[in-house]
C-alpha cells in the first residue's frame, strides 16, 4: 500500500471567534494528484496556510513524509519539500528570471556554490519552459510565463509536495493545458501535488481524488465523478 506523505487531523483555526476551517482531515498519498475545491470565503487558504506553516492552527496536527511538522517554521516545511505557490505571483523584477529561481535555491535548498546554483538555476527553467528566457527581465513575461515562473521558484526547493494555488487563473483555455501538462510532468517525476483551483474542467482533468471544503468544513472527499455528482457538493459550489 502507498504511504501518505502528509496528514492533517482536525485541523482548526478561529480568527476573533469565527471559526474559519472546523476538524478538517486531510491526507496525500505519495504520487498523488488531488484537487482541493470550494467557494471563495470557504477555507481554502487558511488550509493551506496552516499546512504550510504561514498560519498555525488552533487544533489539530500535521505530519509531513512521517514527520510531525504541526509547529515547525514554514521556512524549514519548505527545506523539508513542502512547497507551494501563490495566487498571485510576484517575481523580483529587479532581477533575471534565472536569478529569481536562484534565490530559493541558495535559501530553501542550501546551496553555496555559484556554479551549481547556476546550473540548478537553469535545469529547472529548461522543465518549466523558460529555458531560453533565463537572462531576461519577468516584467517582460505574459501570464502563463508567470505563472511557470511562480512554479519554477516552488520547484527550486525540491518538493516531495507541491501546493498549487490557483496557478491557472485568469489563463486563457490553451494556457490552462499548458500548465496541466507541466503538472502532470512533475507529477510523473514522484512529486505529490494539492490542486487549488476554481477552473473545474482543470480540476476534473488533473485530479485522481477531489476534497471539498465549504464554511470551513469538508464536506467530501473521493473520486471526482462521484464527488461532483453529491448533492451538498452541488448545492454549496455549482448551485442549485
Amino acid at each position: 500500500m502507498t504511504a501518505n506523505i502528509l496528514d492533517a487531523t482536525g485541523i482548526t483555526k478561529r480568527f476573533d471567534g469565527f471559526a474559519a476551517l472546523t476538524s478538517v482531515d486531510f491526507a496525500l498519498l505519495k504520487g498523488e494528484r488531488v484537487g482541493l475545491i470550494g467557494p471563495n470565503g470557504s477555507g481554502k487558504s487558511t488550509f493551506v496556510n496552516c499546512i504550510t506553516g504561514i498560519l498555525a492552527p488552533d487544533e489539530g496536527s500535521i505530519t509531513f513524509d512521517a514527520n510531525d511538522i504541526t509547529k515547525t517554521p514554514a521556512w524549514l516545511r519548505a527545506r523539508r519539500g513542502l512547497a507551494r505557490t501563490y495566487q498571485i505571483p510576484r517575481p523580483f523584477r529587479g532581477m533575471t528570471i534565472q536569478e529569481n529561481i536562484e534565490v530559493p535555491l541558495r535559501f530553501a535548498v542550501g546551496h553555496k556554490s555559484a556554479r551549481v546554483i547556476s546550473e540548478a538555476a537553469q535545469v529547472i527553467l529548461d522543465e518549466v519552459g523558460l529555458g531560453e528566457k533565463a537572462d531576461l527581465s519577468p516584467k517582460g513575461l505574459t501570464q502563463v510565463e508567470l505563472r511557470k515562473l511562480e512554479l519554477g521558484r516552488a520547484l527550486a526547493a525540491r518538493p516531495k509536495v507541491l501546493i498549487a494555488d490557483e496557478v491557472m487563473a485568469g489563463l486563457s483555455e490553451s494556457e490552462v493545458d499548458e500548465i496541466l501538462a507541466l503538472l502532470n510532468r512533475l507529477n510523473a517525476e514522484g512529486i505529490s501535488i494539492l490542486l487549488i483551483e476554481h477552473i473545474m474542467r482543470a480540476v476534473m482533468l488533473f485530479s485522481q481524488r477531489i476534497v471539498v471544503i465549504v464554511a470551513g468544513c469538508k464536506i467530501a472527499d473521493g473520486l471526482p465523478d462521484d464527488v461532483m455528482q453529491q448533492e451538498e457538493v452541488e448545492r454549496a459550489y455549482l448551485g442549485e
